[in-house]
């Protein structure tokens, strides 16, 4: 037994010693061993995604409350541009400026906030103005054809206008003129432009529809012997009550072609600035000052004046008066045009006054501009102007906001930082007074508890506009200094609507408080 024990043993009849390894293992404990290295891998798996969406779960909050202070692309305001030939390139600046302050573009079918249209907009759009709502921007008024139409210009004896008689139907009274004043010179004009030059008498057309004849300023100021205009960039942001500003740094400045000959009317571009007209930065006696020292326009302009020992600022206490003269001309039709309008605010008007200067520094009002020229396709340093007033005009306007967001969607805790109800109050000595106790005095109307909700909205949308003005000036309601803050004659206001009184009266209460708020 023994032996065979031991011969069995180490004998090798027992085959189970030199089976392959897997052998050793039944088939099951293998499987078992698979399973559980899957598992591990599965929960390895599952446990990064689960990192993964945590980690985008935290990002999405915090994105979203980054939205929900400056804005994304989602959140951006949107702009639509209406206007025929935009392959051109002549709205380029209008659509850089846009992108600059935080907008996208997008079409008649998008969200839009701003409407920017060249031609205007009332007869082709109208179905789309008329649903606008109150958060949307229209960069025209109704009724501005009133200001822009040439002959309703010319003939509006506003002082600054040359005098014009409109043909046919002043026929008489112009030759009753010519005949008084036969060393006058005439020009005739149509709301076309085209023609324009200077004729005797007996060559003008007295019966030429839609016309007009108008004096001719003989006496040009000169310079380098040419004669130029001057171009004053204007916005509307309200009709009623009216705001009117002008950017106030900087003009246009443009030359005619050819040096000016008082005996020679043939040559229109003598006496006409033309689009082919001469820029700044090319008549010699702006070398220095514009070309090498970088001055605007403006200044280059007031420094020649002042150097020919004549007061430049003459020129332009003349330009606030005309302008303003202008609006208040034309107020009561702005206002009629505007009436059939639900939303009145929803408008901001850009117009170019277009004056020329006599030797005495006379200013005269040839023509306003409905969507002036902002290209630069033909002069390329005028781009920097262009864009300058382009922002200008929309931070007036409330277009380029600090804060950027939807028009519409923007957060009110956003607004309400920008302007709240307590910047707009004024006379606490007063308000807080027994005398303020009801609203039967006038001292109390702009008394917090005597406002009503769209006097609210007024005095803050002023408000904004002051502080957001950039270069612009107030030309309307006019400036005033403190001391005729002070001693202001509310009679003059009696022929003022109910707003306006409101506005002229918050203004000069602002400025007795703040001479910030005086200009």
């Amino acid at each position: 037994m023994k032996g065979h024990w031991s011969g069995s043993h180490r004998g090798g009849n027992n085959s189970s010693l030199y089976l392959p390894i897997h052998a050793k293992f039944p088939v099951r404990i293998l499987f078992l061993i698979i399973i559980a290295l899957l598992a591990g891998i599965l929960i390895t798996v599952w446990n990064v995604y689960q990192l993964r969406a945590m980690q985008e779960s935290h990002m999405t909050g915090f994105h979203s409350k980054v939205e929900a202070v400056g804005g994304s692309d989602t959140s951006k305001p949107v702009y639509w541009i209406h206007a025929k030939r935009l392959e051109s390139g002549y709205l380029d600046h209008i659509m850089r400026v846009f992108e600059r302050i935080g907008y996208s573009r997008g079409g008649p079918d998008s969200e839009w906030d701003v409407l920017w249209t060249h031609d205007y907009p009332f007869t082709e759009l109208s179905m789309a103005i008329e649903r606008m709502e109150k958060h949307q921007k229209l960069n025209h008024f109704p009724g501005m054809g009133f200001i822009t139409q040439k002959v309703q210009l010319a003939t509006s004896n506003v002082e600054f206008v040359p005098r014009a008689y409109k043909m046919p139907q002043e026929k008489d009274q112009f030759l009753a003129e010519a005949s008084e004043n036969k060393e006058k010179l005439w020009v005739q004009k149509s709301n076309a432009h085209r023609g324009i030059k200077v004729k005797p008498v007996a060559e003008l057309d007295l019966n030429a529809a839609n016309s007009f004849i108008q004096e001719f300023v003989r006496n040009p100021f000169l310079i380098n012997g040419r004669k130029f205009d001057i171009g004053i960039y204007t916005v509307v942001t309200s009709v009623n009550p009216l705001r009117v500003y002008i950017v106030d740094d900087e003009t246009l400045v443009r030359f005619c072609g050819k040096d000016y000959l008082p005996e020679d009317f043939n040559d229109v571009n003598k006496y006409v600035v033309t689009d082919d007209y001469t820029p700044m930065w090319l008549m010699p006696s702006f070398e220095k000052l514009f070309n090498q020292q970088h001055f605007s326009f403006k200044e280059s302009l007031n420094s020649y004046i002042r150097s020919k020992g004549m007061d430049s600022s003459k020129i332009n206490s003349q330009v606030y008066s005309a302008i303003r003269s202008v609006f208040l001309n034309k107020h009561p039709q702005l206002l009629k045009a505007l009436n059939k309008y639900q939303h009145k605010n929803v408008f901001f008007e850009l117009m170019r006054f277009d004056f020329v200067l006599d030797e005495f520094l006379n200013l005269y009002l040839m023509e306003v501009n409905m969507s002036p020229n902002l290209s630069s396709n033909h002069f390329m340093p005028n781009k920097f102007l262009y864009e300058h007033v382009i922002f200008n005009i929309l931070s007036v306007a409330g277009v380029a906001r600090n804060v950027p967001h939807s028009l519409k969607k923007g957060p009110e805790d956003a607004r309400t930082m920008e302007v709240s109800e307590k910047d707009i109050l004024v006379k606490s000595d007063v308000c807080g007074s027994s005398q303020c106790i009801t609203c039967i005095s006038s001292e109390c109307q702009l008394c917090f508890k005597c406002l009503v909700p769209d006097q609210i909205a007024m005095l803050k949308e002023s408000y904004y506009e002051h502080i957001h003005r950039q270069s612009t000036r107030r030309v309307y309601p006019e400036p005033m200094s403190q001391d005729e803050a002070l001693h202001y004659d509310t009679t003059k206001d009696s022929s003022l609507t109910p707003n306006d009184r409101v506005l002229r009266e918050w203004f000069r209460a602002k400025c007795r408080e703040d001479i910030y708020w005086c200009t």
